[in-house]
């Protein structure tokens, strides 16, 4: 696996233009999703689950009836990364 490059004041400058559905809450990206139900809910998830074991970086996430919240960082890095931004991205292509 390759180091984690962190992002330039420039990188989370872009961030809300870049990711619109996320916000910057200190060193983790979050997202909220509401779904019809819990099978669409549970369904995304699993969805999600493959990006991250694709991309070996995993979020801290919790779901609740309809509702998904996701929490992206490099734990490893201390700070958010390239790495959160191409996860962030994948999983917003599936939205």
């Amino acid at each position: 696996m390759t180091t984690p490059v962190p992002l330039t004041g420039e990188d989370r400058a872009e961030l809300a233009n870049r990711l619109p559905a996320w916000t910057v809450d200190g060193e983790v990206l979050r997202r909220s999703l509401e779904f019809s139900n819990f099978v669409d809910a549970w369904e995304f998830m699993e969805r999600v689950a493959f990006i991250a074991e694709e991309f070996q970086h995993h979020p801290d996430w919790s779901n609740s009836w309809n509702r998904v919240e996701i929490g992206i960082t490099t734990h490893s890095a201390g700070c958010l990364t390239q790495l959160d931004l191409a996860f962030a991205e994948a999983v917003d292509a599936l939205s």
